[in-house]
């Protein structure tokens, strides 16, 4: 097996368990998904960039981890110190069939979020009670999550991809039903919604413990010597996608000077890397099939 295969089979097993399903993306012929997005859709764009996505996914798992509540599900109810390749398996999972997958395979990953969202309920470090399918914290999780995707596509895709501010309100409008068929309600849908989100959260949010934990985890997280440096070089490039605050809630000192000429450009050539090794995306190639495909029936 050569290089290239190598990065593909690896990289493969460790976002997708392996099994790319292409059930799930190919068929029934002419299935418009769940949220009717197509290629070239700023989504698509967005969710198809290897690089910035995970750099972006990074920076999301950071950046929520500053709600109180949210991170208390998270450090009570979650696996992720005992399984994180699991997590991020399910993660993906969701990502890629509710953007690229079958209506049917979009519904499916929004019923099963949902069912474990129900089990995950109890009291926060500060005495407040917290349920995963609170529809505002289901809110500050899906904006937190997609601002840090769009931020890493915006610094890390090739710039003649990166999205106009047009195309960037158009991306937060095309993953708002996502957020709210999981329970979210009033979605930020513009850039400037978003920023105003933050700023109006921003006096709640601060690190609690299981958060400085749980991002040290992180970022220190590898099960060789070869993913533990992948992982820290593109962890160190999304604390750089994070707000300025953001950074110094969580203790991370990295100087502008560090983030811009060695994190960035090192981030840069692992993703190309990476991406060289994934070659095509199989998930996006059977996508495009079933949505050019004439209809059953």
């Amino acid at each position: 097996m050569g290089l290239r295969e190598r990065i593909a089979a690896e990289l493969t097993a460790t976002m997708h368990g392996g099994d790319l399903a292409l059930e799930r993306y190919a068929q029934p012929p002419g299935d418009p998904g769940l949220f009717g997005t197509t290629p070239g859709d700023p989504v698509w764009r967005v969710h198809g960039q290897p690089t910035g996505m995970l750099t972006g996914g990074f920076a999301a798992l950071m950046l929520q981890s500053l709600h109180p509540l949210a991170m208390a599900g998270v450090d009570q109810h979650s696996d992720f110190r005992a399984d994180p390749v699991g997590r991020l398996n399910g993660t993906v999972r969701f990502i890629t069939a509710t953007t690229f997958g079958s209506s049917d395979a979009a519904r499916e990953v929004v019923r099963l979020v949902r069912r474990i969202h129900t089990r995950v309920r109890g009291t926060a470090a500060d005495g407040r009670p917290y349920r995963a399918d609170d529809p505002d914290l289901l809110t500050w999780v899906h904006t937190a999550e997609v601002r840090s995707f769009l931020a890493g596509h915006q610094a890390y895709a090739p710039r003649a991809l990166r999205l106009t501010p047009a195309e960037c309100d158009a991306y937060y409008r095309q993953v708002a039903p996502v957020g709210e068929a999981l329970g979210a309600r009033n979605v930020p849908t513009t850039s400037a919604a978003v920023e105003r989100y933050l700023a109006d959260l921003r006096p709640g949010l601060h690190a609690t413990a299981a958060a400085v934990d749980s991002v040290l985890f992180l970022r220190h997280f590898g099960r060789t010597r070869r993913e533990r440096l992948v992982v820290r070089v593109l962890t160190n490039a999304s604390t750089g996608l994070l707000p300025g605050w953001a950074r110094a809630e969580l203790g991370i000192h990295r100087p502008a000077p560090v983030r811009v000429s060695w994190d960035r450009p090192l981030a840069t050539a692992a993703g190309r890397t990476l991406e060289w090794g994934l070659g095509p995306s199989r998930i996006q190639a059977a996508a495009r099939g079933r949505l050019a495909a004439a209809p059953q029936g």
